[in-house]
């Protein structure tokens, strides 16, 4: 029998290509977007806004309603801003949080009760690459992965006694939106920013490694497969083999020489 599945942000990129396939495995998929969507591809879509928190218990009361349980909830939707740490602008940096950290974390709790009464169930947690090393002009994008890290982590400890497994997952870089709908901080700061011409460096870096990164539908039919999985393991790096040498090496050379080696990739 399919499993009822719960994925956040499937109008594009993982979301989208792995929404597919799990419903063409002949699961029953839940899919998220902010604005208003209709049913297809096997696949019925819900109005939810993570930085709306009534949006939240609307969406999962409706499957609730309908199908009285969530088996896998997929924490896939985010944002992703660009910009130096001091002069971002805050609007910037609460959508980021709010959304990429809080929502995950309302939704996840929404269903946890749901989980819990049904006798287990599967949370996958999307991290990054980012969430395991501080990027630089991408930081509060890495300070919410870092969060999702630590949460995740916690989590897992205390939902075991309920037969709730919590998975994380770590993106390398894939070819996705992230690059057009990343929110530019200089169009609120402007010209005369002190971080300007080292942003537009790394930017460019950034933009080139994400262009260049594998198609989402790779990812997607790894979580496919992770889905499926009976007894899933807590981390999957799904990234190049230099990125996940990248991960190695963090923990494995001197703090310092690591920081050389990232800010010389990133043009710092």
């Amino acid at each position: 029998m399919g499993k009822v599945i719960l994925i956040t942000g499937v109008s594009t990129g993982f979301g989208k290509e792995a929404s597919a396939l799990l419903a063409a495995a002949g699961n029953t998929v839940y899919g998220t977007v902010r604005k208003e969507g209709s049913s297809g591809d096997g696949i019925t879509i819900l109005k939810m806004d993570l930085m709306d928190h009534a949006s939240i218990k609307t969406a999962v009361k409706s499957i609730v309603d309908k199908e009285g349980r969530i088996d896998v909830l997929i924490n896939n939707a985010g944002m992703h801003t660009g910009g130096p740490l001091e002069t971002s602008p805050l609007e910037n940096i609460k959508i980021q949080l709010d959304t990429n950290i809080l929502g995950t974390v309302v939704l996840t709790r929404e269903v946890l009760s749901l989980m819990r009464r049904n006798g287990g169930g599967t949370i996958i947690n999307f991290s990054s690459i980012g969430g395991l090393m501080g990027l630089p002009m991408q930081g509060y994008y890495s300070t919410a992965k870092f969060a999702i890290e630590g949460f995740s982590e916690a989590l897992r400890m205390e939902v075991k006694q309920f037969n709730i497994k919590v998975v994380l997952i770590n993106p390398g870089d894939f070819h996705t939106n992230n690059t057009a709908n990343r929110r530019n901080y200089l169009a609120a700061t402007g010209p005369d920013d002190p971080y300007k011409d080292s942003y537009e460096k790394t930017l460019a870096q950034i933009e080139k490694d994400e262009t260049s990164g594998q198609p989402p539908v790779m990812l997607a039919k790894k979580l496919v497969s992770i889905v499926n999985c009976r007894n899933p393991r807590q981390r999957y790096i799904i990234s190049t083999f230099e990125q996940k040498l990248a991960v190695f090496l963090k923990y494995v050379i001197p703090g310092k020489w690591f920081t050389a080696i990232l800010a010389d990739h990133y043009k710092i």
